[in-house]
């Protein structure tokens, strides 16, 4: 393959995470607002539909073994993204349509969306899950982190993006741009995830794909789990360490700004700001260690770094709330987003490195699941702890520095876990040795 088509093959790769940020974007923020706020759907029944997508997160695993060993139409991963966006972009439109047009509070309304929501978690998950795979099997060494890595602020980017261009089309709500939007957000994340998936394995010989495959489906799904996945005290380890990870650094994600209100008196301006500070210096730190950190420290190192200096922050922020020093707190938010990146960053490369060619998306969906699991567990423990410690002493800043300090304890785990990392002992890695070392030569 010639250069030119190597970079464009890479560029059009970014149209995924693209589009990913950008689904998100709207139905993470804009629908969310939209049904509570505008329709009068109620707040818990709107947070059970947001939280469908995660709980089908264990779907990942399967999804990935699909992918590692059925291939369609002689591709692995291609066919899966596509249908992927497709069913994502499927869920938004009907589920936007029938929150317009279907009765608030109806029981057959209810389990329709359930069931539309579910559909658009499972596309969602489909689609990323085997992008991972993808990026995986695509590329090698130090290009692996940066791959990553920088397509991950990429996602970033579409979120922001997203949720800008969104904020303008629907200053007002109005049912029918609600439901054009929607169409068109749909449409757009169907041609970028196409964009993003034709043609970017065609360059992986036949005989390689079909050796890889005779031996992902080589053992059933349910022995796979059980011997490759349930059975590797490694795999165990870093699904742990994923989990502490997520949870110590962003178990406080919905807690930041409502702790600068209530504990320092910040305006809604300032608190609102505090998001801005924190997405800028994930984004320094991210783009950074894709670049050169990683490459340059090893990406252990690179996450240690950025939970040690977590740490720090979260002990920071207790101080600074008992000081009452605002100033103090910002700039410990902006700290707290580059030791955010920092530890994404080295997990993202350990996750990526810990796949076989054999296994990516098996694998990936592994890791996916940690990761998901995590972040709904972190958002649920951040928010209980505070309210129950609220009920009992009535004292906000107790209540939140109680959070501040089970974090530090968390990622103090994930430091020592990172300790006993060994992938190379792993099943998966002497299951497939060879290929193994076919990816590594190519």
């Amino acid at each position: 393959m010639n250069t030119v088509t190597r970079i464009v093959n890479i560029l059009r790769l970014a149209a995924f995470p693209l589009a990913y940020g950008l689904a998100g974007a709207l139905v993470g923020g804009t629908l969310n607002r939209i049904m509570i706020a505008d329709i009068g759907f109620s707040p818990a029944l709107v947070g059970f539909f947001f939280a469908i997508p995660l709980l089908i997160s264990p779907v990942r695993v399967w999804l990935g073994y699909r992918s590692d060993g059925f291939p369609i139409l002689g591709r692995r991963r291609e066919p899966y993204i596509v249908l992927g966006v497709l069913l994502t972009g499927l869920g938004i439109v009907v589920s936007t349509l029938l929150m317009i047009n279907g009765a608030v509070g109806a029981l057959g309304v209810t389990l329709a969306l359930s069931l539309l929501f579910a559909l658009y978690g499972f596309g969602r998950n489909l689609g990323h899950n085997t992008f991972m795979a993808l990026l995986s099997d695509r590329f090698t060494g130090d290009a692996r982190a940066r791959a990553i890595t920088l397509y991950e602020v990429v996602t970033l980017l579409g979120l922001v993006m997203g949720a800008g261009g969104l904020g303008s089309a629907l200053e007002t709500f109005d049912p029918a741009r609600l439901l054009a939007v929607s169409i068109g957000v749909a449409a757009i994340v169907f041609f970028l995830g196409l964009v993003a998936a034709i043609g970017q394995e065609s360059q992986t010989p036949r005989e390689e794909t079909e050796k890889f495959v005779e031996k992902a489906r080589d053992m059933p799904f349910g022995q796979v789990v059980r011997e490759v996945v349930l059975a590797d005290p490694q795999i165990r380890l870093f699904f742990i360490l994923v989990i502490f990870t997520i949870v110590g650094t962003l178990a406080q994600d919905v807690l930041l700004e409502p702790y600068g209100a209530q504990v320092l008196n910040m305006d809604v301006g300032d608190t609102t700001r505090l998001t801005a500070f924190w997405g800028v210096g994930v984004m320094i730190s991210m783009i950074l260690s894709g670049l050169f950190l990683i490459k340059l420290l090893g990406h252990i190192t690179v996450l240690r770094a950025g939970l040690l200096s977590s740490m720090v922050v979260f002990s920071g922020l207790i101080v600074a709330g008992s000081l009452g020093n605002v100033g103090l707190f910002r700039g410990l938010v902006f700290v707290m987003g580059l030791g955010t990146g920092l530890a994404g960053a080295g997990m993202l490369t350990g996750i990526i490195n810990f796949t076989t060619v054999v296994r990516a998306g098996l694998l990936m969906g592994v890791w996916g699941v940690a990761n998901q699991l995590g972040r709904a567990f972190g958002s649920l423990m951040g928010g209980s702890i505070v309210d129950v410690i609220l009920s009992i002493s009535g004292n906000a800043f107790l209540a939140y520095s109680a959070v501040f300090a089970i974090e530090v304890v968390m990622l103090m785990v994930a430091f020592y876990l990172t300790t006993r990392l060994s992938v190379e002992t792993s099943v998966a890695y002497r299951e497939a040795p060879d290929a193994a070392q076919l990816a590594a030569a190519k």
